[in-house]
C-alpha cells in the first residue's frame, strides 16, 4: 500500500470498475485490466482496514 492510501477514494474507482465490467459495451479484452486493477485495490483496502483494526485495538489495549 502506498503513502496517501485513500480508502474513500479506491471504494469509488471499484464501484467505477464494476460498472464497467458490467456494461454489456465492455469488451472481454478490457476486461482483464480491470480486474488488475481492482485486485490491486482490493489488497490496499484490506490492508488499510487491517491497519485500522490494529491501530484501534492498540489503543484500547493502552488505556
Amino acid at each position: 500500500m502506498t503513502e496517501g492510501f485513500n480508502y474513500t477514494e479506491a471504494v469509488r474507482e471499484l464501484e467505477r470498475i464494476a460498472e464497467i465490467v458490467e456494461n454489456p459495451d465492455t469488451g472481454i479484452e478490457d476486461i482483464d485490466k480491470y480486474i488488475k486493477k481492482s485486485d490491486e485495490l482490493i489488497s490496499d483496502c484490506r490492508a488499510y482496514l487491517r491497519g485500522m483494526k490494529d491501530h484501534i485495538n492498540s489503543s484500547q489495549t493502552g488505556q
